[in-house]
Order: structure tokens, then C-alpha cells, then sequence
């Protein structure tokens, strides 16, 4: 899977300010030789190229083992420094001297593939403070996701099934459908690994860096369009917004939203990284 079909990439940087950028963020260090022990980054790798298939959902006791190794997954097994630059308002990554506070306040959000194929997708995203991945799913998808360092917001809506569609009145307005909140809280390094399902834990989810962050993801299996796992994002509206009383809820109104399938924003601004933690034999 390429992952240009989670989101839109800009340009890869070329500069000389672009090397100097990662050297600040992914800490280099000589991590291998033959006589090495197994890194924990390959041991995770190991044991998805071992487990995984392009077809099917990882079994229970396999993802409490991914998730047991993950647990132990810290910045510098992947290769990469906590930062703790200061900025006018701390919205995120910046290379210094070379950008002015408004390019500093509108950094994106970095996209670090450690491995891709068709079985499963490893990959980090580093993220500034406030920015934003928007609501978006994962179709048929098990992802396991451990935040590296930093804190970030996590708010999840599973469909309700059977499924309650309503038709907008107005013509430019797709059709929404009723979800329900699943997760919405904090998670701030260290914590334990995040799990969502295909049905269930938050399949449909958006990001919000509350400090500056990152966070090492597992999808399996990866998206693929072909397969019917095209990632597909949304906007949320309150449940009283399309409310007609005959809505089959369980609970509090304020659990409950409708989506609407939008276009990938335009607003989503991210870039390529490069992976230097230690090296994972495939």
C-alpha cells in the first residue's frame, strides 16, 4: 500500500535545512551489526511478517502479543528524539533560523514508513502541537497504536448498527449516518498500546496533538482500495442536528453523531520522513 492513499504528501524536502531538521528529530546511532541482539523494533517486525496476511483480522492472542511488545516501544528504539524546542506558541516542528513565526505555526505532520506491504503497514507520525489528523476510518482494518512521546487526543465513533442513514434536504449535502463515541480522551506517553477493530474501539477517528508527539502505528491489513479498505474521511455533526425521535440509541444524546463522507481537507498537511532507527532486516 502506498501511502498516499491515507493522505495527500507534500514534496519531500531536499534542503540542507531539511537534513538538518531530521538530524534535530530522528537521532541517529550506530544500532547494528551481526553480532547485534534482536532490536525490539525488528522483534515487532518478526512477529507481523510472521502472523499477518493481507486477508484477514489478527486473532486475539496475536495482538496481545503485538501489543505487549509494543508496550515496551520507546522514542529511541525507533530512532527518534523527544523534542522539547520552545516556539512562540509551541506549534511544533521548526528548523532553526530558517522559518518565520507563521511557517513555524503552520508545520505539518511528518509520515515515517518503517515498513509497507501487503499484510500490514508499520509507521510513525510525528506531530506538532495542535495539529490535526481529521476524522477519518479504517474499512476491515485492526490497528494497533503506541504513543511514542508527547500527549494526544483521541476521539472514536463506531456505527451503530443496524445502520440509521438520513438524507440531507439539502441537494449538495451527502447523506449522514448515526455513530457512537467510543473513545475520546488523552493519551500521554508512557501508556499502554491502542487497540480499534473493524467494528469496534474507535474505527472511525481523529487525532489532536496536544503537545508535540508521535506515534508508531501497526494496520492490519494495510489499506487497499482494491480490497475495499479505502481510507475515507468525515465530518461530524451533534446528534440534534438530524434528530427525528425514532433513532435507535442506548444512552446519552451528547454519545451520539452523525458523519458525513467528505473529500480528503485540503487543510491535512503533511510530508515524507525518513526512518533511521535501527535497521529492520525484511
Amino acid at each position: 500500500m502506498s501511502s498516499s492513499r491515507y493522505f495527500r504528501l507534500s514534496r519531500p524536502f531536499t534542503s540542507n535545512s531539511t537534513t538538518m531538521f531530521f538530524q534535530r528529530f530522528f537521532a541517529m546511532a550506530n544500532y547494528y551489526s551481526s553480532s547485534s541482539p534482536k532490536t525490539s523494533i525488528q522483534a515487532i517486525y518478526d512477529t507481523c511478517n510472521k502472523n499477518l496476511t493481507p486477508s484477514t483480522s489478527p486473532p486475539p492472542q496475536l495482538i496481545r502479543d503485538l501489543s505487549s511488545k509494543l508496550d515496551t516501544i520507546g522514542p529511541a528504539d525507533v530512532g527518534l528524539a523527544e523534542e522539547h524546542q520552545d516556539d512562540d506558541r509551541g506549534h511544533g516542528f521548526s528548523t532553526p533560523n530558517t522559518l518565520g513565526r507563521l511557517d513555524r505555526w503552520a508545520q505539518p505532520i511528518t509520515y515515517v514508513e518503517l515498513h509497507e506491504s501487503d499484510s500490514f503497514t508499520m509507521c510513525m507520525f510525528c506531530f506538532p502541537t495542535s495539529s490535526v489528523i481529521p476524522l477519518h476510518d479504517h474499512p476491515g482494518m485492526t490497528v494497533l497504536s503506541k504513543v511514542l512521546y508527547g500527549s494526544l487526543h483521541v476521539k472514536g465513533y463506531d456505527w451503530v448498527e443496524p445502520a440509521c442513514i438520513k438524507i440531507s434536504k439539502e441537494t449538495s449535502r451527502a447523506p449522514v449516518r448515526l455513530a457512537k463515541l467510543s473513545v475520546d480522551k488523552v493519551l500521554s506517553a508512557p501508556c499502554t498500546t491502542s487497540v480499534l477493530y473493524p467494528n469496534t474501539g474507535g474505527n472511525l477517528h481523529c487525532f489532536t496533538a496536544v503537545t508535540s508527539c508521535a506515534v508508531l502505528d501497526i494496520l492490519a491489513p494495510p489499506y487497499e482500495e482494491s480490497a475495499g479498505r479505502k481510507c475515507t474521511y468525515y465530518r461530524d455533526y451533534p446528534y440534534s442536528s438530524f434528530r427525528s425521535g425514532d433513532e435507535p440509541i442506548n444512552g446519552k444524546e451528547d454519545e451520539y453523531a452523525w458523519l458525513e463522507e467528505i473529500e480528503t481537507p485540503d487543510d491535512l498537511y503533511m510530508r515524507q520522513g525518513t526512518y533511521v532507527g535501527p535497521p529492520i532486516q525484511t
